[in-house]
Parts: C-alpha cells; sequence; structure tokens
C-alpha cells in the first residue's frame, strides 16, 4: 500500500479535530497552553538512523501490505509562543517504543520484538495556525532498571528557527505506573498537567482513540 503524508482534512474526518476544539484555541492559549511546555531528557533511544517513510503516520510503512500491531490513536495539537500565537513551519519529530515496549535502537536493551510493520518515528511541520498531527499506537511499556517500570510515552522535539528547540515526553492521563515514574515525578503538579494527554473515542473510527497535546515555545532573544 502506498501512503503519503495524512492530510488535514483527512486527519479531521478520521478523529474529529473539531470534537477537540482546536477551532477555539485562543481560549485554550489564555490559561496553561502559553505556559512554557516543560523540556524533558531526549532519552538514549533518539533515531540515528534515516529511514524512506517518515511522514505522520507511523502505523503502516509506506509499500507495506500489514498494519503495525498496537491501539491506535490520533495526536493532534497546536504549537504556539509565550504570547500564544500559532508557529507556522515548526518541525515536529516524534519517536517511540513499538506495541511491545521496545524501540527500533541499537542501543535498546529490550529483548522484546520489534514490529516490522511499525515506523517508530515520524515528522510533521506545522499549518499556518501552528498545528500539527500524528497517527501512531500507544507505545508498551517497557523496564527502565530493575525496580522502575516506564509508563507508555511518546518522545517529541520541535524545531523552529527564531526558537529555542524544544525535547519533552507526552504521557496518557490514567496510566497506572504515571505516578511512579521518576522522569514525570520531576515535574511539578502544574508541568506534568501540559504533558498528560487524555484520549477518547471519537470519529467515524470506533477503535480510533484522539488526543490534544498542544505546545509552547520559547523565542530566542532579538529574533
Amino acid at each position: 500500500m502506498n501512503k503519503e503524508k495524512i492530510s488535514r482534512r483527512k486527519l479531521m474526518g478520521l478523529g474529529g479535530l473539531g470534537i477537540l476544539g482546536l477551532a477555539g484555541h485562543k481560549a485554550l492559549g489564555q490559561g496553561l497552553m502559553c505556559g512554557l511546555t516543560p523540556p524533558q531528557t531526549e532519552g538514549p533511544f533518539y533515531p540515528i538512523s534515516d529511514q524512506a517513510d517518515k511522514n505522520n503516520d507511523l502505523t503502516i510503512i509506506r509499500g507495506a501490505t500489514l498494519e503495525a500491531r498496537g491501539r491506535r490513536i490520533l495526536i493532534v495539537g497546536q504549537v504556539v509562543d509565550e504570547q500564544c500565537q500559532p508557529v507556522e513551519g515548526a518541525l515536529v519529530e516524534i519517536w517511540q517504543a513499538c506495541d511491545t515496549g521496545r524501540y527500533n535502537h541499537p542501543n535498546d536493551p529490550n529483548p522484546a520484538e520489534l514490529d516490522p510493520n511499525f515506523q517508530y518515528w515520524g515528522q510533521d511541520v506545522t499549518d499556518a495556525d501552528g498545528r500539527y498531527s500524528f497517527r501512531t499506537i500507544i507505545p508498551g511499556r517497557y523496564p527502565a532498571s530493575a525496580t522502575w517500570l516506564r509508563p507508555p510515552h511518546i518522545h517529541y522535539k520541535v524545531h523552529k528557527r527564531g526558537f529555542h528547540e524544544l525535547t519533552t515526553q507526552m504521557y496518557f492521563r490514567g496510566d497506572r505506573d504515571n505516578a511512579a515514574d521518576h522522569i514525570l515525578r520531576a515535574l511539578s503538579h502544574e508541568e506534568q498537567e501540559r504533558v498528560l494527554v487524555d484520549f477518547v473515542e471519537s470519529g467515524t473510527e470506533s477503535t480510533l482513540l484522539t488526543g490534544e497535546f498542544n505546545l509552547t515555545i520559547r523565542r530566542v532573544a532579538g529574533a
């Protein structure tokens, strides 16, 4: 199956962008969203190998006939500056583990099986309203140590000339392992609220969960 980047119009049909209220983002921007998104560690598994397919749909690889395993999700959001103004043309990257909790990275010691039909990382560029989107799966949890199980999370990196680069992580609100996660717990309660996302069933695909993750990045002084 050939695959191109998912269009904004198609994503609206799949996940119901209107339901999540991106059209009314100014109101959101007057609250938490205008506070800077807290940075978090990049972690040891940032992608180091290029790949032919790097678009914003991680659930199927171009040319493949099978889709990735796992619960499908649609992430939509808006990138803004400290004044809540949308940032157009920002490159948004995500990378994550597959359904079994393993990264496609040579340094991942997890013996879990890789999913050959999962893309593992992708990118999108924000439109004139600062909006971006990704279609992916809920990543599996995995042991960070003998006593620490990392909850499902997705890594983010946002680049835009004239702004400080942002590296952070997105979490699934209500997950049983969030409270014990050392990385998430290092944030204040207010900061945690900015990286925890609710996912709900919406749109025409009843199995697709949709969540909204907004990001605020900081301008470089004098830029």
